[in-house]
């Protein structure tokens, strides 16, 4: 018998091509591409750490782990650990917090210049083969701005919208925020309301986590304050903008919207984004924004060191 530590993932699937060898060194692994609720108590019952990115530990489930000593979310969320229930038995919970930033930010600036430029648009008129018809070397079609001197609101100031921040300030923006919990507070940037930065901004991100006070942030009413023309880009969480409200309002008001994230993932057919008359002004990434290969890499990492510091 082996008294090595038994290491479980849970959903390796999440992690791409990126190596999970350094676990090898740790203690025995057995790895899972994916795990569903009814098959996780039966997978992690003999094990002393549980290493998962989505997948659910409820308290029924350190219950019937009875050697389990240590709970690694390989993420920074961790809404799907019971806390709780895990202080109570004495069971560590160790995220990994700060590895996507640089991703993240580089994301945003990805389906802001797709949506802005145009690109799709551009792309499909070169590939078609009408460029080659035309009498003149350019081709002026759905025209696009320059972001000097635009107002760039951010919804959620934390690492990632501070990073915005710091390279949309590179383009000559002016960056405007609204702090989602009323406690961040940033002399580097301008502080406003919500309602006053979605009326002056011409770009807004959203760098916010899911809680109540951001469930459905923007919806009818926000959405139709926006500026003509305005870009509107999801990166926080699913759920913060409300999906059914931007179907509707897409088609009758000119805003382009670039979303990394939905309510559920992946999304499910039917679904009110796929079918709006204008798909044009629409950009839907599938959570993607945090999977650059160094991020990855980084999160195995520190996840690996979360289970080293417990040995």
């Amino acid at each position: 018998m082996s008294n090595r530590m038994k290491i479980v993932l849970l959903d390796t699937l999440t992690f791409g091509d990126t190596s999970l060898e350094a676990f090898n060194a740790l203690g025995d692994v057995t790895s899972y591409p994916t795990t569903s609720s009814d098959e996780t108590l039966e997978r992690v019952c003999e094990a002393d750490v549980i290493v998962t990115n989505k997948v659910v530990i409820n308290d029924a489930m350190m219950e019937g782990s009875p050697k389990l000593k240590l709970i690694c979310v390989a993420a920074t969320g961790m809404n799907n650990i019971d806390h709780e229930a895990a202080q109570c038995r004495g069971i560590a919970v160790k995220n990994v917090a700060g590895y996507s930033t640089d991703a993240v930010v580089q994301h945003t600036f990805s389906i802001l210049f797709y949506l802005m430029g145009h690109s799709r648009y551009y792309d499909e008129y070169v590939k078609s083969g009408a460029w080659q018809k035309e009498a003149v070397f350019t081709h002026i079609g759905p025209s696009f701005s320059e972001l000097r001197g635009k107002t760039w609101g951010i919804i959620g100031l934390g690492e990632i919208g501070r990073g915005v921040a710091t390279v949309a300030r590179a383009f000559g923006v002016n960056v405007v925020y609204y702090s989602t919990s009323g406690k961040n507070e940033n002399s580097n940037f301008e502080k406003t309301t919500l309602s006053r930065l979605i009326e002056k901004s011409d770009i807004i991100s959203i760098h916010a986590p899911l809680n109540r006070s951001t469930e459905n942030l923007i919806s009818h009413s926000e959405l139709l304050q926006m500026k003509d023309g305005a870009v509107l880009l999801n990166l926080g969480r699913g759920g913060i903008v409300d999906e059914d409200a931007l179907s509707v309002i897409i088609d009758v008001k000119p805003i382009f919207v670039g979303l990394d994230v939905l309510v559920k993932e992946p999304m499910k057919s039917p679904h009110p984004l796929l079918v709006v008359k204008h798909p044009e002004r629409l950009y839907i990434t599938p959570h993607i924004a945090w999977t650059s290969r160094e991020a990855r890499e980084r999160l195995i990492a520190a996840t690996v060191e979360n289970i080293r510091l417990l040995a």
